[in-house]
């Protein structure tokens, strides 16, 4: 099998696929204004305890406070059974790792368990905990590893071998554990020199964590399209496994990484409630607060012989393609199968027997508890992030959220391709664009920062004006030409010019001002923030390429 690791990190996300036989099996998301919260370390203050619950929040310095439940406390609790207003008091200081992220309105799940994962090892803050890897079936060899993990481990620290440390040597371990204590003993140091609620570690962003966790002798190719991105890559497997140096390879092609390997158009049906299979049939995907509902359907096929016997077929690509999905897509929690019905017990066995098979595959850690009354299979998959649908999608504001579109960054970071795919493939000096007003703003950001980088990355000129009449998802490529003309099209005003306007809102950044639109050119006008609604009569003092300002002479 064909095994290769994509990472496109050109903007404001990266974007990590990971591709089998080149087909997408897992998509990994880190944007710069939404990083990911499981693995670091905080220094918080408990907020509350709630004995009811055997529960506690602790602020740590987020947006919402964390979740611990008095299990997650052992490894400071010296005895077996306790409660938890017996250990916790509000105001008091621990150390917190937060072990899920925030999910819908619920806060980030943490752990006083603090761990800290290496190549080939795990280290506990619990004491005398050995652990070896399930995954590795050879008993002599987890007993050689459980030795070796026994002889180098500190009294006073706990450790679970990896998967990738079969076979390794004592040196190869040795040298992981040293990396990991001197990484404890800083973590140590930071939560001395600080006051809670503070920050004291920061987990490996997403792309070293791959390396650190996938990129194993089993992938063939890992592929980077930015330089910098490649020479961190190179340096971090130069320390790790510096053999597999030479499976990475820097992407320096103009056309987007995404689009040369096919992963945008298998993206876009992440976003979609059915699912084609190769038989003719498709499977219907659900997610509801409470759980995730899969409905399989024989479709458009009917089978060569007899009825059971497509019933079977389709049962089984289903289950393969239930498996893809749920790791492709991310979703955890309670997952309820409606398989197509099923008369003898040995192809029931049969499709269940292949969908453990396919989930076994799966790195994050996935049960099925066997069929219900009603025929339904019960699975449970644990939350590790977001949902992919979830991450990139948003309520809908035009179907009070009965629905999803695209999410503001979503559209923006689509937009921003799209920008550069027109103008790479274009020989034309400037673009003038449409959008909804909170994507052009996004486009164009604080102080036309983000529009100045577009720009003097493509060496082109960017014009963007803002329809409110469009949809959030609509973005119009209204023309293309030389610098001058498009210019004159963007810029409906001169310095000097009167002219009457509506005063359509408050400045977001400066309530004294209100704002004013031409053609989608904003007009900010001078101390009219309390005149929203009212026409007034403007003097044109200050013409800018993103907005223009104004003062006005007359309230009409």
């Amino acid at each position: 099998m064909n095994k290769e690791i994509v990472v496109n990190s050109r903007g404001l996300e990266s974007r990590i696929a990971i591709l089998e036989n080149r087909s997408l099996v897992e998509i990994i998301y880190e944007r710069d204004f939404n990083q990911h919260l499981v693995g670091n370390i905080y220094k918080g203050r408990v907020e509350n305890v709630l004995p009811g619950m055997q529960a506690a929040f602790v602020d740590v310095g987020l947006e919402k406070n964390v979740f611990i439940h008095a299990k997650d406390l052992v490894s400071i609790v010296e005895k077996d059974n306790f409660r938890i207003e017996e250990v916790l008091n509000p105001g008091q200081e621990l150390m917190v790792q937060i072990t899920k992220e925030a999910l819908g309105t619920k806060g980030p799940r943490g752990t006083c368990k603090l761990n800290l994962a290496g190549r080939y090892l795990v280290l506990l803050n619990s004491k005398g905990h050995i652990g070896v890897s399930r995954r590795i079936d050879d008993g002599e060899e987890r007993g050689r590893l459980r030795k070796i993990a026994k002889s180098i481990l500190p009294e006073d620290k706990g450790v679970i071998v990896r998967t990738v440390a079969a076979y390794k040597s004592e040196d190869d371990l040795e040298r992981d554990l040293s990396f990991l204590l001197n990484l404890w003993k800083q973590i140590e140091e930071e939560s001395k020199l600080h006051n809670a609620p503070c920050l004291v570690y920061k987990d490996l962003d997403s792309l070293k964590q791959v390396i650190r966790d996938k990129f194993t002798p089993k992938v063939d190719k890992l592929i980077i399209d930015t330089k910098d991105k490649y020479h961190q890559a190179v340096k971090l497997i130069e320390n790790i496994s510096p053999k597999l140096n030479t499976r990475v390879y820097y992407y320096s092609h103009p056309k987007p990484i995404f689009d040369y390997y096919n992963i945008e158009e298998e993206i876009k049906g992440l976003l979609e409630r059915k699912v084609a299979l190769n038989c003719g049939g498709y499977i219907i995907i659900d997610n509801t607060e409470a759980l995730t509902a899969i409905d399989v359907n024989t479709g458009s096929y009917v089978g060569r012989s007899d009825l059971e016997s497509t019933v079977v077929k389709t049962n089984l690509e289903a289950a393969r393609e239930i498996a893809k999905q749920l790791r492709l897509r991310d979703i955890g929690g309670i997952i309820i199968v409606d398989f197509i019905d099923m008369n003898l017990n040995k192809d029931q066995e049969l499709v269940l027997e292949v969908l453990r098979k396919e989930l076994s595959k799966d790195k994050t850690k996935t049960n099925i508890l066997g069929l219900t009354k009603l025929g339904l299979v019960e699975i449970t998959r644990k939350n590790e992030r977001e949902r992919v649908g979830d991450f990139l999608q948003q309520e809908c504001p035009y179907c009070q959220g009965r629905g999803n579109i695209l999410s503001e960054e979503s559209i923006f970071l689509d937009t921003v391709r799209k920008i550069k795919e027109v103008l790479w493939k274009k020989n034309v000096e400037a673009l003038l664009l449409e959008a909804h007003p909170s994507i052009a703003a996004r486009l164009i950001g604080s102080s036309g920062k983000s529009l100045k980088n577009l720009e003097e990355e493509l060496n082109k000129s960017i014009y963007i004006k803002g329809n409110k009449s469009l949809h959030l998802e609509e973005v119009n490529f209204l023309k293309m030409g030389s610098k001058e003309k498009i210019k004159k099209m963007a810029i409906p005003l001169v310095e000097g010019e009167k002219l009457v306007l509506e005063v359509e809102e408050r400045h977001i950044n400066n309530s004294a001002d209100g704002i004013a639109r031409l053609d989608g050119y904003i007009i900010d006008l001078l101390d009219a923030g309390s005149l929203v609604g009212e026409k007034v009569k403007v003097e044109i003092i200050e013409v800018n390429k993103t907005y223009a300002q104004g003062k006005v002479i007359e309230v009409i």
